[in-house]
């Protein structure tokens, strides 16, 4: 099919490189819905807008709406909003772009949900790998201060809040609601045990919170400007909008793309010459990881729109970090890299995590390495059974039809890191499982003397 143009919701200055300085974002339209918002318009009237729109979280899978997040918000003063900035799954890179490249969007579409939820401080976590994003940031809530943007009274309207920007410490796990609310709060990130501790009920210093991540929050300011219902002419079923999509790996474009949700499919994503391209040298696609820590999808999904409840229906989840793997690319390899990955992330508070991927990473890499027993095929899926319990076939009942791998995960673990570890290993014995026995018959990877495809 034919790409719609979305005209840009999120993306418009991300090839702009003035558009972080405050003047330059002013003059594109910058800082009108907030000052709309706060001078014209009525919290509940913000909050209906962004109800209208459809919008959903733009963090991963789960595609919780957006104003009904804000709705569970339990009483008690004060509120916070924290903004989740700690981006850093492998393939993910759209929240960082958008805090380097559009910092002052971020922060009107913050100070907008600041304003529905009544809270009078935001929270900016970034992670601490991103030195070029922590400058603008801050160097964006500095400007925003000396125009009266930010602090007491924005615009005259008498609408107060501050703004504190955070900086991490590198640690993927706070990319985790409530281990970044604990690393907020000075104390070592691990994720909280839900329930009681929901963020909009027991958040920062238990207080009610809400965190969104950037990409969500940079989307408001279009949706106060242009209204609810323009932004919802977009996508179509449950996911609305427009969302931003990572493509890396063995693609002739990688880069960000903003498309609408629902109707482009992965094939149009990854094959459109306006968007990923196709695949160097025209070589056959092995694999699509539609998030690195989510089940992986092969050639027979190329054809399933960008909808997170079809993809959710053929077992996977729909990510904005789409990793290709084409026929030169070893996906023992890659399952280990993404498993050592998991494995070096790992909190360490709760042990089938701990230990689980660990165990994982070591065999994985006795395989790559071409010192793998047949029987490590079995120990490495009886491991992430122990994991993430549920059905998945088994080596010995290869002959049988494939079990859709569950998902949302079941999980024997505080938080998803553990049985994220799980999936690419799944995955790729299910469906490469002769790459595996090579690997073991041949001492190592038969791969390793492809050269890499020029574009």
């Amino acid at each position: 099919m034919a790409v719609r143009e979305p005209r840009g919701v999120v993306s418009s200055r991300l090839a702009d490189p003035e558009a972080y300085v405050l003047d330059h974002y002013i003059a594109t339209g910058g800082y009108e819905a907030l000052r709309l918002a706060v001078t014209e318009m009525s919290p509940e009237q913000v909050r209906q807008e962004v109800k209208e729109s459809g919008l959903t979280g733009r963090s991963g899978g789960a595609a919780f709406a957006t104003a009904a997040k804000w709705d569970l918000l339990a009483d008690g003063d004060p509120r916070y909003l924290v903004v989740n900035g700690d981006e850093s799954e492998p393939g993910f890179f759209k929240d960082r772009a958008l805090m380097e490249a559009d910092p002052h969007q971020l922060l009107e579409g913050a100070l907008l949900c600041a304003y529905v939820i009544g809270a009078p401080i935001v929270f900016v976590y970034i992670r601490g790998e991103m030195a070029l994003a922590q400058e603008r940031v801050t160097r964006a809530v500095n400007e925003a201060y000396g125009r009266g943007i930010v602090g007491a009274s924005v615009f005259g309207s008498g609408f107060s809040c501050d703004v504190v920007v955070h900086y991490g410490a590198g640690a993927y796990i706070v990319g985790e609601e409530t281990a970044l609310i604990e690393s907020l709060e000075g104390k070592r990130g691990f994720p909280r045990i839900k329930p009681p501790y929901f963020p909009a009920v027991k958040g920062l210093y238990f207080q009610p919170t809400i965190v969104n991540n950037v990409e969500t929050l940079s989307t408001l300011p279009w949706i106060v400007r242009y209204g609810g219902a323009a932004y919802a002419a977009f996508g179509g079923g449950r996911f609305l909008g427009t969302r931003l999509f990572c493509l890396s790996g063995r693609i002739n474009r990688p880069g960000i793309y903003e498309v609408e949700l629902h109707h482009p499919t992965f094939r149009d994503l990854l094959y459109d010459p306006t968007l990923g391209g196709g695949i160097p040298n025209d070589a056959e696609l092995r694999a699509f990881i539609p998030g690195a820590s989510f089940p992986w999808f092969f050639e027979e999904q190329l054809d399933l729109h960008l909808d997170g409840d079809e993809v959710g229906a053929n077992g996977s989840s729909l990510g904005s970090g789409i990793l290709v793997l084409d026929s030169t690319s070893c996906p023992v390899r890659t399952a280990w890299r993404l498993v050592r990955f998991f494995h070096h992330e790992s909190c360490g508070q709760c042990t089938p995590c701990r230990e689980g991927t660990g165990w994982m990473d070591k065999v994985m890499r006795r395989i790559e390495s071409g010192s793998g027993r047949l029987e490590d095929l079995d120990l490495l899926l009886d491991v992430g059974d122990n994991i993430s319990p549920g059905p998945f076939p088994h080596p010995t009942r290869w002959g049988m039809e494939p079990v859709v791998v569950p998902f949302p995960y079941r999980q024997t673990t505080i938080c998803p890191l553990g049985p994220s570890a799980v999936s690419p290993v799944e995955s790729s014995i299910w469906r490469f499982r002769d790459d595996y026995l090579l690997h073991i018959k041949e001492g190592g990877c038969p791969y390793r003397e492809h050269p890499a495809p020029t574009r």
